[in-house]
């Protein structure tokens, strides 16, 4: 639902004042736990993700290679399809360098990666209470949660208020219509208390675990194209040398306005830059150097 706006102007940008050249195949799964997703029935499935998506375009749908958009989870999942499927990737847009990145704090920052890990830590005590309640107790959550619609709404709704860029009146983004659909999906699938598991698994994982996840990053490839389009008012604004630490960087676009929820804020500003980056890797597939795009295609 998040994306219902883009998809049209992906498919077919003719009819939305783009050029035929630029359409996307789009395929926009839920993540496992989220809507009409199938909820994950073991810990940890998070980090497993990135090969689900990867079956899904590969041998599921005969893509050899695609390419990846994402933001928040769906840029954590982007990022493992590039480091763990780097072959089979195109390229990778995203709009936020996922966070986990933060546990990883070098000694040598840069004044402006000093400052944006100042901001992140104020931020995390006014705002993060909630990603602290979901990765520690999801399902004492979810029990109130899935009881009551107005619970429900309450702490949905609050997200979109405080995350996007609407000074505090929220439907000047988000019509009644767009928010209540959105609460109505995790309502009617009683998966609020399943889509807190990235949290739980991301602040459960042991040693072991995160081992894993630096050996994969460590022998992940940096030749993946990556394009970043950074919205002033989303709750994380990462220096582009923060980002090069962890991504082939070939596209860092600031955007004028716009929160945490893009696709739907600037549906045209994010359409615009996903075209743009993925342009010129069009002209290396035409050239047998890649093959197919997901968003794309």
């Amino acid at each position: 639902m998040r994306f219902l706006k883009i998809i049209p102007m992906l498919c077919d940008p003719q009819t939305h004042g783009g050029d035929a050249t630029d359409a996307f195949d789009v395929v926009v799964p839920s993540l496992p736990g989220y809507g009409f997703s199938d909820k994950p029935t073991q810990p940890g499935f998070t980090f497993r993700t990135g090969d689900v998506w990867h079956t899904l375009m590969t041998e599921t749908l005969g893509y050899e290679r695609f390419a990846a958009h994402g933001g928040d989870w769906g840029g954590t999942v982007t990022e493992q399809l590039a480091r763990s499927h780097a072959k089979s990737l195109v390229g990778i847009h995203l709009t936020d360098v996922p966070f986990w990145h933060l546990f990883q704090k070098p000694k040598d920052a840069s004044r402006e990666e000093q400052a944006f890990f100042a901001r992140n830590d104020k931020w995390i005590k006014q705002e993060g209470a909630y990603a602290l309640i979901q990765g520690t107790r999801p399902y004492s959550l979810a029990r109130g949660l899935n009881d009551s619609p107005a619970g429900l709404a309450a702490w949905i709704v609050e997200k979109f208020q405080r995350w996007s860029d609407c000074d505090g009146q929220i439907e000047t983004r988000f019509t009644k219509d767009e928010l209540l659909t959105n609460i109505m999906i995790y309502w009617a699938t009683e998966t609020i208390g399943s889509s807190f598991l990235p949290y739980h698994d991301f602040t459960s994982s042991g040693f072991l675990t995160w081992m894993v996840e630096a050996f994969k990053q460590w022998t992940g490839s940096a030749d993946v194209p990556a394009g970043f389009a950074l919205f002033p008012k989303d709750i994380s604004q990462p220096p582009r040398e923060w980002a090069e630490r962890f991504f082939n960087v070939q596209r860092w676009t600031p955007m004028p306005s716009g929160g945490h929820f893009a696709a739907m804020e600037e549906p045209e500003l994010l359409v615009d830059d996903i075209r743009a980056f993925f342009r010129p890797l069009r002209s290396l597939a035409a050239r047998g150097e890649a093959q197919t795009l997901e968003a794309a295609r």
